[in-house]
């Protein structure tokens, strides 16, 4: 059963997805936050190879890969930071 989720995007992975903010249904394909990148990547093929070292957020809490993504969730996708 698709799962209805927010995803924010920041910093450069905005810039890419054109976007800061989506509404979308996750597929069944799709339970953890492993399984996000591939799907965000076939969803804006502009971020293709990009999503190797984003961090991800869910519900404000840094998420590790087997993190399940449940109906509801806000997923945050968020770059490296650099600065000097």
């Amino acid at each position: 059963m698709p799962r209805p989720v927010t995803l924010l995007y920041f910093a450069a992975v905005r810039e890419a997805a054109g976007t800061s903010e989506e509404q979308l249904e996750l597929p069944d394909a799709v339970r953890t936050v492993g399984d996000l990148s591939p799907f965000i990547e076939r969803r804006h093929p502009s971020l293709a190879g990009s999503l190797k070292s984003v961090r991800y957020a869910v519900d404000e809490v840094f998420a590790e890969p087997s993190t399940p993504l449940v109906a509801g969730a806000v997923i945050a996708v968020i770059p490296p930071v650099s600065g000097g």
